[in-house]
């Protein structure tokens, strides 16, 4: 991702680049970003994403426009109703099997645990019943899964980088990986099937499982719809108080801004892509100052890196690189200076009609589990990595002959979304 901070910073918050004989283009600024997502929603779309997307998602939330996508959305707005998860009961279980699954004093990895337990939580309120996968951590289907799903994620973003000419990639391990992730989901389809007839009768909480079977009885689309909520699911999150609530939650203004601080460093989707339905423009970016609108033509595409518009100095301030929650209760904040930036300069959970309708549920989620941690282990200390984080790279400039020598300060994995590349290795105490 620090080639993406390399190139805004060398050449200016909106450029143009030619990839493969493509012209295509990218931006930072807060203002084009709300043009795309909203004031010009209707002039861009997906342009070849659900073909890029189709072999692992089908047709889902994430993959349809218009009607279609309208009609899927309403089906899932009822799942991430307050009323849904208003006593936290959802998560307890859950973040139980999580905290018993950590050992004091001892190294170990939290991203694969979290990922675990996104899935159980999210298993349970989409399906109706979790896969409990933090209760049999040697569970080998639980594994796989997790292994094939990223294996998938990492070929769906290769075909992305290339394109029109998305179809080279596939193959064989391509392939295996998305029948292996379809097979999980159906398995779970099945399962639903055989406890409960969804014809008939109605659990007191909403199931979004059953809605969607209301709408279709044909299991593959249950399936695609069913697995592209899941996705966004689990890229989301990365001593028991009883009295813990929502509004206990609510009042802990510094873990808000902790959680806050950690989506701007390192939103779920760093990079997201439109394609112009319509010749249209810009509003900001071209001429000689960077100020003029730009051009769009019909079929180019944009790509808006979040990433980088979130470790902006002049959004930010001089210490955009480092993580300091305290930034938030600054009333002089630059991101503040007017409307538009306050509005689309941090844009963890997308925005305008597209914005992610579980962004509410996933705050609470992830406050409520930190906290209970916190409860249970008070001191939390990193531990050592396997190999150095630091990598040494050479950025080659558009306005210089000889490479710029940049240093990284962490490994990133890229797939659909960004993770630590060695882990997250820590000693509870």
């Amino acid at each position: 991702m620090d080639l993406f901070c390399f190139h805004f910073s060398d050449v200016g918050y909106t450029l143009e680049q030619k990839f493969l004989g493509t012209i295509a283009y990218g931006t930072i600024e807060p203002t084009n970003l709300e043009a795309m997502l909203s004031s010009k929603f209707n002039d861009f779309g997906f342009g070849l994403r659900r073909h890029i997307f189709f072999p692992l998602l089908g047709d889902g939330i994430f993959t349809q426009e218009g009607a279609a996508w309208k009609h899927s959305r309403e089906l899932l707005r009822p799942q991430f109703s307050r009323q849904q998860y208003r006593d936290l009961d959802v998560f307890e279980e859950h973040v139980d099997d999580l905290i018993s699954c950590i050992p004091r004093n001892k190294p170990i990895d939290l991203q694969p645990l979290f990922f675990r337990f996104t899935l159980d939580t999210s298993t349970a309120i989409l399906f109706g019943k979790s896969v409990y996968s933090l209760k049999s951590l040697s569970s080998r289907d639980s594994t796989k899964f997790g292994k094939d799903f990223d294996t998938a994620q990492d070929f769906v973003v290769k075909r992305f980088r290339l394109l029109d000419l998305y179809w080279f990639i596939g193959g064989t391990k391509f392939r295996e990986a998305c029948t292996s992730v379809h097979s999980f989901v159906d398995d779970i389809i099945q399962q639903r099937y055989n406890s409960i007839d969804i014809t008939e009768g109605k659990e007191e909480r909403y199931i979004f499982l059953d809605a969607v079977a209301e709408d279709t009885r044909d299991k593959k689309e249950l399936r695609d719809q069913l697995l592209n909520i899941l996705l966004a699911e689990i890229n989301l999150i990365g001593g028991h108080d009883s009295t813990l609530d929502r509004e206990n939650l609510k009042r802990m203004t510094y873990l808000a801004s902790v959680i806050k601080e950690t989506l701007r460093l390192f939103p779920p989707v760093p990079v997201n892509t439109r394609t112009a339905r319509k010749t249209t423009f810009l509003p900001t970016g071209g001429g000689p100052d960077g100020s003029s609108p730009v051009l769009i033509r019909r079929g180019d595409n944009v790509a808006y890196c979040v990433y980088a518009m979130h470790r902006r100095k002049d959004l930010y301030g001089d210490d955009a690189e480092e993580f300091r929650p305290e930034r938030w209760d600054d009333k002089d904040l630059p991101l503040y200076r007017d409307k538009t930036t306050a509005a689309w300069g941090f844009l963890p959970f997308n925005g305008g009609p597209r914005v992610c309708l579980g962004q509410e549920f996933g705050l609470t989620e992830a406050s409520y589990a930190v906290v209970r941690i916190l409860q249970r282990f008070p001191v939390i200390k990193a531990a050592p990595s396997a190999r150095s984080q630091e990598q040494s790279w050479l950025g080659y400039s558009s306005h210089k002959n000889e490479g710029v020598e940049k240093i990284s300060r962490e490994r990133q994995k890229m797939t659909l979304v960004m993770s630590a590349g060695d882990g997250l290795p820590v000693i509870f105490e």
